[in-house]
């Protein structure tokens, strides 16, 4: 707006030219027309500042002002045709200063309709109001009647599409068949169960998720109340088992690492990567070796072998297929622990997250096991792909063929390290001395006494506040009332919450001590929300009341609790910083249980302590440390 009030008052005596009148008045159209719009959006961010999440009231005026909003789009609109049209008109013999300036705002005018258009196509939610269907209590609402029922089930069906939609626009860069649709209505009922229950906007999403860090800090400066409480010292035998377990884990992560192939070897050296692997890339393939999969220019086995130092002879089998429920693994002869190490790759592709989402729970039948447990429907699927791979088709056999006395070990990180640990659990009663590290594994992996069961043979290391570790429905769910009620309770603006926390997030300090209504007011009065949406505070979604109501018959809720696979070692930073910019970073591990992990923690390391590097650089410290401290 300012541009063209420039442009208009420079030249505003320069439209005695042919077809400068047009001109003319099209600038002062748009003009006008621009600050209307710039009135209407001045308005809606005043508005919208009033009040808080919980307090609507002062923004009650906001919908009309939204409205006004929304119908200045049809004259934008009409005068950008109109620009178009006159500055396209050839009679039009002004000066070439005024029509490029005319130009460029009828340029400027398309961009800004085009992205609107995105954002409200992108953002707008369809279901609208049909959300309110989904609480559990109503007035004067009958969900047993024919009509309700039917009602109920064309609003789930709706959001499901709606879900399914959304998901298959995501992936319209991959072919898609029909394990893609099954894993796509899946995924949409994961969504549309989780997502039923809150109206929340991202932003009211963004100042839960920052209060909640900010009150999690303040928890956890407190001395009384530690992350992590042993219930017995260490004796000798179990430090030095989780010293040698330390050592093996920082051994086998390079395995793990190596499973992503070039685009982990260029993101950790990423000056060298691309030189050294270019040398290697002229070089034909093993014989011996069996390579499945496109690998083009040799990249990724080349950077499978710079990452673990292996030689081409000590590869059985290696495949970069990649396909929903089927990963990529390779087998190899680690000559150094005499062992056959299976690593099976983590989420590097739309296929794998699709897998990743596939969190339905199925049935693992196991002879040893008295009581059969549930298991990541799509992490178990992969691991059924790789397990029907090594036996049907003899890769095992090949590989002890070669070395008979070797033992078997399956590593792998993130979704490879899930698939690692179902895939141990198959193979465990062929191979009894089998041993399994699972880096950053799913935490909704395997139900109780599964996990149990795999103590034995399973050890999982999780560095930090690592949000995957932490994922599975029930956490999700807690999660989601977490940030309801916090957010529902905080008497600031929620620009104020964003705006500190970002100052927070930056640049540290303090937490900030917002005032709630939490405080001062009674547990009977807690119960009673202050909005629709805050029935999350005592109602939860139906796949969640799943997990208490039970059901009428034998079947399985559909998201039970799922744990962590096997003995988990935990390591933490000794004298943590928060900020990402921290350095020298010293590392402590310890025998954790998976109590530790049965809620999300807030972090901006929750990310970034997930990463395969930050997992190997951690281990590598605490591997080198203990190794000075026996050479003292």
């Amino acid at each position: 707006w300012i541009g063209i009030l420039v442009l208009y008052t420079v030249h505003k005596g320069q439209f005695n030219c042919p077809g400068g009148g047009l001109l003319h008045s099209y600038l002062l159209g748009l003009i006008l027309l621009l600050a209307s719009i710039i009135c209407a959006l001045c308005a809606l961010v005043y508005i919208s500042m009033q009040g808080t999440i919980s307090n609507p009231g002062p923004r009650k005026s906001l919908p009309k002002i939204l409205y006004t909003r929304l119908l200045l789009y049809f004259p934008e609109f009409v005068w950008a045709v109109v620009g178009a049209v006159w500055v396209s008109d050839n009679s039009v013999q002004c000066e070439k200063t005024v029509i490029n300036g005319v130009i460029g705002t009828v340029i400027a005018s398309w961009i800004i309709i085009i992205f609107t258009i995105l954002g409200v196509v992108i953002v707008f939610d369809p279901l609208g109001g049909k959300k309110t269907f989904y609480l559990p209590e109503g007035v004067s609402r009958n969900l047993e009647s024919s009509h309700s029922g039917q009602l109920l089930y064309n609003v789930k069906s709706s959001a499901t599409r709606v879900w399914e939609k959304r998901i298959r626009l995501l992936c319209c860069c991959i072919v898609q068949d029909d394990d893609h649709r099954v894993a796509f209505t899946s995924i949409a009922e994961l969504f549309r169960s989780y997502f039923s229950d809150t109206d929340l906007v991202p932003s009211d999403i963004a100042a839960g998720l920052i209060l909640l860090h900010q009150e999690q800090d303040k928890r956890e400066n407190c001395p009384k109340e530690p992350e992590e409480v042993l219930c017995h010292s260490p004796s000798s035998l179990v430090a030095d088992d989780l010293d040698v377990e330390l050592e093996n884990a920082a051994h086998y992560m390079l395995f793990a690492a190596a499973a992503y192939g070039w685009p982990y070897y260029v993101y950790t050296n990423p000056y060298t990567a691309l030189c050294k692997l270019n040398g290697d890339c002229c070089r034909n393939r093993p014989t011996d070796s069996d390579i499945t999969g496109s690998d083009r220019h040799n990249f990724h086995f080349g950077s499978i072998l710079k990452i673990t130092g292996l030689q081409y002879r000590d590869f059985i089998h290696i495949s970069f297929h990649n396909k929903i429920y089927e990963i990529p693994f390779f087998v190899a002869l680690d000559h150094k622990k005499e062992a056959i190490v299976v690593a099976v790759r983590g989420t590097l592709s739309f296929e794998d997250i699709l897998t990743d989402l596939s969190a339905d729970c199925e049935d693992l039948t196991l002879e040893e096991v008295l009581e059969n447990g549930f298991v990541h429907k799509g992490i178990t699927q992969a691991a059924n792909y790789i397990y029907r791979k090594l036996i049907n088709d003899g890769i095992l056999n090949q590989a002890f063929t070669i070395a008979p006395e070797y033992k078997l070990v399956i590593v792998g990180h993130s979704l490879g390290g899930g698939t690692a640990s179902i895939l141990a659990i198959m193979l465990r009663n062929s191979f009894p001395t089998l041993r399994c590290y699972a880096f950053s594994p799913p935490g909704g992996l395997l139900s109780k006494s599964l996990a149990d069961y795999s103590k034995h043979f399973i050890v999982s290391v999780i560095v930090g506040k690592d949000l995957v570790a932490r994922l599975s429905m029930p956490n999700m769910e807690d999660l989601k009332r977490r940030i309801v009620r916090i957010v529902a309770n905080c008497n600031r603006p929620k620009y104020q919450i964003l705006l500190r926390g970002c100052w927070y997030e930056v640049f540290g300090g303090d937490p900030d001590d917002f005032p709630t209504e939490l405080d001062g007011r009674s547990q009977d009065a807690l119960s009673q929300p202050l909005l629709a949406e805050e029935s999350l505070m005592v109602h939860r979604s139906p796949s969640y009341n799943a997990l208490e109501e039970g059901s009428h018959s034998n079947s399985p809720p559909q998201y039970p609790h799922l744990y962590l696979p096997g003995k988990i070692i935990h390591i933490v930073e000794e004298c943590s910083s928060r900020r990402l910019c921290s350095s020298d970073i010293k590392y402590t591990a310890r025998w954790s249980n998976e109590t530790v992990f049965s809620s999300i923690l807030i972090s901006p390391r929750m990310i970034t302590d997930h990463m395969p590097d930050v997992v190997l650089k951690a281990l590598n410290s605490l591997s080198q440390e203990h190794g000075s401290c026996l050479s003292c």
